[in-house]
């Protein structure tokens, strides 16, 4: 029986290893949210704009710096930089939310597109990570799917930088919404099942789904919702 009994503590030492990370991570996507508020702030003040020169060359330097910070949060995830790194990484990216913030607030119901972008964020986030938690299945299956998913968004969203194309616009937001969405379960499933063993990575993960969700949704309100007067 003592092989038994080995096999149960082994189980219950992993299930409490995977709750310390799901809780860990779920505590630094809270607080990460906070230099994001803070960063976007700012630049709806300043009037901060990245994209303000030329659209293909700004979204290279941003892909730059983001990637960047990716490398550099992955390589110290491990120590207390990486979480420096992480939250730095969260207030450039509130910057970068400013000017799709400015633009809504351009509308006279800026506030409430807002807020309904939030709201609907929220209610995705809750419902698909209560699900994986709840059922804890493993949806790896999703992951190669997802990530062809992403790179034709990306790629369909640098041609219409060019292209210029109202619809073809609001298709990629809707296909973002649902990818990233899908991203969701994917990773919290991850934490849940033991594919995500760090809290720092899982938080970077799960921060930019939300992110992604977030901006397209509102994307989507303010071309359906949007009301200048």
């Amino acid at each position: 029986m003592q092989p038994q009994y080995q096999t149960i503590g082994s189980s219950s030492q992993i299930a409490v290893s995977q709750n310390r990370v799901l809780r860990n991570t779920y505590l630094l996507l809270a607080i990460s949210l906070i230099p994001t508020v803070i960063g976007a702030a700012i630049g709806v003040r300043t009037g901060f704009s990245f994209f303000a020169g030329s659209p293909l060359i700004s979204f290279v330097v941003f892909l730059a710096v983001a990637f960047g910070f990716f490398w550099g949060i992955e390589r110290n995830k491990n120590s207390g930089l990486g979480v420096a790194l992480l939250l730095g990484f969260t207030f450039f990216m509130g910057l970068m939310l400013s000017r799709i913030l400015q633009v809504a607030l351009g509308f006279s119901n800026g506030g409430t597109m807002i807020a309904m972008a939030g709201a609907g964020t929220s209610a995705i986030f809750l419902t698909l990570a209560g699900i994986a938690t709840v059922t804890k299945r493993d949806f790896s299956f999703m992951g190669k799917f997802l990530f062809i998913g992403m790179i034709v968004a990306l790629l369909a969203a640098l041609a219409n930088i060019f292209l210029q194309i109202p619809a073809l616009s609001l298709t990629i937001s809707a296909a973002v919404v649902m990818i990233f969405s899908a991203y969701i379960l994917y990773d919290v499933s991850r934490i849940v099942t033991g594919g995500e063993t760090n809290y720092v990575s899982a938080t970077l993960a799960l921060y930019l789904d939300i992110y992604n969700v977030f901006t397209s949704l509102l994307h989507l309100i303010m071309a359906f919702s949007g009301d200048r007067d």
